[in-house]
């Protein structure tokens, strides 16, 4: 027992999970100083225990090291969260079109509903999304936006009135807006790969005031806490500009109000610019400066506009352009010159051929290794790629994204494909460093449990199993992805992720047993309290008290004031909506088959230059399409 002074606190009576080789059970944890000072048997905790250690007794409870997301947007997504209704958990449409109906009566001018991803037609027991009709019925005159994945959008007519879409409206390249047969808009968005037409419109919506978006991110990190997170990556986005866009999470850094740690990487906005973004960044700012609870961590995950690969897996893989290899490299280059670590979306194994090609170049004169290099996504990787990018010392961060469109997936490329999709258990075979997120919020659900048990086990959100056993995780290599191996992508190895003496005090208690619980229950798993550096950031139940409480959301009309976020299975629609939903059921004719199968999107603040179809669209290749 190592000599301490008094503990700050200890928690005992639980089973806890330190993922520590050395001791991999405890029945109690003692904290100091923000840090893990004990972790064995309650008798051992309670003999360092003072007059001023708070003891709180765990009933029993599994307890595990706070979850950390390795590919987020937590920044731009906390920005925005108050605004948005979240159809993540939502287990089916009518479920969701009666959340949309209220909302868009409490929803005032000029603000809009937004259903801003996180969600698949797959997991609805309907199989579809709503079509437009049912949309402009529900509601008649509060624009709407709902996004679907990277591959549609929809808006219905108070939306497309307040964006100014008419036949006159070109089409982006590689984006359709759908016409009827006069050329007037339907109100549905296609990517076709390129999203561009989706976030551009998306990023010309209202935005909240900064007091607004300082509580908009205070109750989405919470909303993680609530799901047990303590850490995430941020892989930056479109329309994420630095410094500008950073200055709430610096503001509420600055005032000890962060509730999770945050690493983030810096991602270039603008076509034919990305050489001179980063060459200025980097006289801005250095890979690991900040503290632990705000830290940079380099570049990506758009390194060049050329290299991004659009997985909309409904349509064709893209083919990259040849000038890719020579941009990519002028910025890897001057990220290695600088020692800026990096991570680079990567969908397809022939763009990651392709830039393997490029990095193996610079290598040779300029070595990468130690730089923690990441491939994102890497969905289709090949053996012999997997087996390069181990020789050059890099790492790859997988999501469950096919999770939303593993049938997408297969319905394309066949499942044997999919089986493989992406080849986790080879990628580790290999030595490669693997680690787990999410990709929230645009496209996956932010909900950490959902991405465990589709690693565990190999189903669809909408049921498909889609991963044989050979490509499947164990509940324990599954939870270690989602923890230890995560502080490799942040450069942050050996400081978090266990539960062991000298680590960071981060652990979530959590609601039921993740190691007992049968499959299909792990997605409804969710902290009951959540410990970040020895403080409490988030209770629930009995544990609430021990919990600062939330502020109130803002503004009052907010869906996160009425309906959260993620939806718990046994509350929400059930308790709220079962008589709307009867009466919704009855009138929208939803029995028929949908005419326009899938749908679409789009909106924007009403004074959008339409007239003006570069200030509309925006640059060629700018950041819009966002990952």
């Amino acid at each position: 027992m190592p000599e301490t002074s008094e503990p700050d606190l200890v928690l005992f009576n639980g089973r806890i999970t330190t993922l520590d080789p050395s001791n991999p059970q405890a029945q109690a944890v003692a904290i100091g100083e923000g840090k893990i000072l004990l972790a064995g048997d309650e008798a051992e905790a309670m003999a360092l225990a003072g007059p001023r250690t708070r003891r709180v007794d765990l009933g029993g409870r599994r307890v595990i090291p706070g979850l950390i997301d390795s590919h987020t947007h937590l920044i731009r997504g906390g920005l925005n969260y108050n605004l948005e209704l979240r159809w993540d958990g939502v287990p089916s449409l009518s479920d969701g079109m009666a959340m949309l109906r209220r909302q868009a009566q409490a929803t005032p001018p000029p603000h809009w509903v937004r259903v801003v991803g996180g969600f698949t037609e797959h997991q609805f027991a309907e199989k579809r999304l709503p079509t437009l009709d049912e949309l402009n019925a529900a509601a008649p005159d509060t624009p709407v936006f709902i996004l679907h994945l990277y591959d549609r959008a929809l808006l219905n007519q108070a939306a497309l009135r307040a964006v100014g879409y008419t036949k006159d409206t070109p089409n982006p390249p590689g984006g359709e807006i759908q016409r009827d047969a006069a050329g007037n808009p339907t109100g549905l968005l296609l990517a076709k790969p390129n999203a561009m037409i989706l976030y551009a419109t998306l990023a010309r919506g209202p935005k909240l005031d900064p007091d607004a978006q300082r509580n908009s991110t205070r109750h989405f990190m919470r909303e993680l806490n609530r799901l047990g997170v303590t850490s995430v990556i941020d892989a930056g986005g479109g329309f994420q500009n630095y410094p500008d866009d950073y200055a709430i999470i610096r503001a509420l850094h600055a005032d000890g109000e962060l509730t999770l740690r945050i690493a983030y990487n810096l991602f270039t906005q603008k076509a034919g610019e990305e050489l001179e973004d980063f060459s200025r960044w980097g006289r801005m700012v250095s890979p690991g400066q900040g503290d632990d609870s705000l830290r940079h961590n380099g570049a990506g995950e758009m390194l060049v506009f050329s290299a991004a690969d659009f997985e909309d897996f409904r349509q064709p893989r893209p083919d990259l352009p040849e000038s890719m290899e020579g941009q990519l490299e002028a910025v890897v280059r001057k990220l290695v010159e600088n020692r800026w670590p990096w991570r680079l979306h990567a969908t397809y194994d022939e763009t990651i051929t392709r830039a393997l090609d490029v990095f193996e170049k610079v290598n040779r004169d300029q070595p990468i290794g130690g730089l923690h290099w990441i491939f994102d996504h890497a969905e289709t990787i090949s053996d012999r790629n997997i087996d390069r990018v181990a020789a050059l010392g890099g790492g790859i961060a997988v999501q469950h994204r096919l999770a939303f469109q593993g049938e997408d997936f297969a319905a394309r490329y066949g499942t044997e494909a999919a089986e493989r999709a992406p080849p986790i258990r080879r990628m580790m075979a290999a030595g490669v460093p693997v680690g787990a997120g999410t990709d929230a919020t645009r496209v996956a659900t932010y909900n950490p449990w959902v991405s465990l048990a589709w690693l565990v086990t190999g189903r669809t959100v909408g049921g498909l199993r889609t991963r044989p056993p050979a490509n499947r995780l164990d509940r324990e290599e599954a939870l270690r992805l989602w923890t230890e191996a995560n502080t490799w992508f942040s450069t942050e190895d050996g400081k978090k992720g266990r539960i062991a003496p000298g680590q960071l005090a981060d652990l979530a208690v959590l609601s039921d047993d993740y190691f007992s619980v049968p499959e299909d229950e792990i997605t409804h798993l969710e902290a009951v309290l959540t410990i970040l550096g020895g403080k409490v950031v988030y209770g629930a139940g009995g544990f609430a008290p021990l919990a600062p409480p939330p502020p109130p959301v803002l503004p009052d009309w907010s869906p996160v004031r009425t309906f959260g976020g993620y939806q718990r299975r046994a509350e929400g629609m059930r308790r709220s909506f079962v008589a709307e939903r009867v009466n919704a059921d009855a009138a929208c004719g939803c029995g028929s088959a949908c005419g326009v199968h899938g749908h679409a999107h789009a909106w924007a603040r009403l004074e959008a230059p339409v007239r003006d179809q570069q200030g509309f669209w925006g640059a060629l290749g700018c950041a819009c399409w966002a990952v």
